[in-house]
């Protein structure tokens, strides 16, 4: 009987060293540490379920948990679509349309910091966005944009979109651009027009890329942190407070190491079920077209 050669696993055993000292180990340890109470300071003391008890009564988490789900369900879907149109206007073969990709594309590569105090000013009470609906006669007076429970979240929300277009579109442009021309030609031949060849051709086209955006988008909504951190610190009122936030501060503001874990072992469990969901109903659509 021939044996198989052992060469190509070898090549996977770095990878795997790096997955398992950074990856899985952590995640391990958090596992653990859910189910003790542990303040960094004295020795970890095993606890079982205290922890989830805690967090079933905690109004607070069920709240983080409330806003995090909103934060996802007003991004995931704006960055998922807008940024296919994006990359259909800088997929034109005009002359400087390199210049607007990257010019698209600037944000993304900006430190979260940079961006969330630039947004910091103009979101204030004197800021420049505030000036510009005052000046067309929009808003009497200043909105309170970050300071407002209403409207603080979606505020931040904004800028994640904005930040997150020029990324989403560039994996778009990838999948334009490798869709054949000749589908096009024949829309044109018979007729039809730009929209119809968006929605019969393009998206239907795009599936692979969206089901990628979609997924990529989700799991970073479900983690946003920097944002609220620069711009907000979950305030006010804990109105833009999301749970990577909550973890956060349970973690290095009040030492609960131990309940941040199970904090942070429900908000993976959650992550995992919405990819794997995202995964099944995205790959039905891209059957069915």
């Amino acid at each position: 009987m021939k044996r198989k050669p052992l060469t190509p696993y070898l090549f996977l055993v770095p990878a795997c060293i790096i997955l398992g000292a950074f990856i899985f180990y952590p995640l391990l340890q958090a596992v653990w540490m859910s189910f003790t109470d542990y303040n960094m300071i004295s020795d970890p003391a095993f606890v079982g379920f205290e922890n989830y008890k805690e967090i079933v009564e905690d109004d607070l988490f069920w709240k983080t948990l409330g806003q995090t789900f909103l934060y996802l369900i007003v991004v995931v879907p704006t960055l998922v679509i807008l940024p296919i149109f994006l990359a259909i206007l800088v997929n034109q073969k005009i002359k400087g349309i390199g210049f607007f990709r990257s010019a698209y594309y600037v944000p993304v590569v900006t430190s979260m910091v940079v961006v969330g105090i630039t947004w910091k000013w103009v979101y204030a009470d004197q800021g420049i966005l505030n000036y510009l609906l005052e000046s067309v006669g929009i808003i009497d007076g200043p909105v309170h944009w970050l300071t407002s429970p209403t409207s603080s979240i979606f505020a931040v929300m904004a800028v994640t979109v904005w930040k997150g277009l020029g990324y989403y579109m560039v994996i778009y442009l990838a999948g334009l651009q490798a869709i054949p021309s000749d589908l096009f030609e024949a829309a044109d031949i018979d007729g039809a027009n730009k929209w119809k060849q968006i929605f019969h051709i393009t998206i239907p086209m795009l599936m692979p890329s969206i089901i990628i955006v979609t997924i990529m988008s989700s799991i970073s909504a479900m983690k946003v942190f920097e944002e609220i951190y620069v711009m907000t610190g979950g305030g006010p009122l804990n109105s833009s407070k999301t749970l990577v936030f909550y973890i956060y501060q349970e973690a290095f503001e009040k030492l609960r190491m131990g309940y941040a874990s199970a904090v942070g072992v429900i908000l993976l469990l959650i992550t995992l079920v919405l990819s794997i969901i995202n995964l099944k109903v995205m790959s039905k659509k891209e059957t069915a077209l």
